[in-house]
């Protein structure tokens, strides 16, 4: 197990929160896939080793997560949210085909939103950059 995860699960303890097995398998999951998974994902993998569990036990700790600032949510127009567990500052890169979202890392654009505040008036509380194309893997079959 990752130190990662360790490390959040510890922060979890000092909240309060009971680190219950299906808890720490659903972070542990979503810490080492890579693939933004969805909450029906997520339980389609874990279900085999605890087949108690519901997607609605899921949906509630992956809240539970959020809440605690240790995932983030990326919704699309489709209603299928996925769920990321690296809230570093990153942007993400999209397959038009597969849907697959790839992490990368790239300098915070402060100066984009200081330009968006004089602009609008607004006062800017993130930002969340995504570049659309055709991964290798998808543009390797149209040939």
């Amino acid at each position: 197990m990752g130190s990662g995860v360790q490390h959040a699960l510890e922060q979890l303890k000092t909240t309060g929160v009971r680190i219950t097995p299906q808890r720490h398998a659903i972070l542990t999951y979503l810490m080492e896939s890579m693939n933004h998974p969805t909450a029906d994902e997520i339980y389609r993998a874990l279900e085999p080793k605890f087949p108690s569990m519901s997607v609605a036990t899921v949906y509630n700790n992956l809240k539970m997560f959020m809440e605690a600032g240790m995932v983030r949510e990326l919704t699309y127009g489709d209603n299928s949210s996925r769920f990321d567990a690296n809230v570093t500052d990153h942007y993400h890169i999209i397959c038009q085909e597969c849907g697959k979202i790839e992490d990368f890392s790239y300098p915070p654009l402060h100066e984009v939103e200081r330009q968006a505040e004089l602009t609008t008036g607004f006062i800017v509380n993130g930002l969340r950059m995504e570049l659309y194309g055709i991964c290798s893997c998808c543009a390797g079959k149209r040939h």
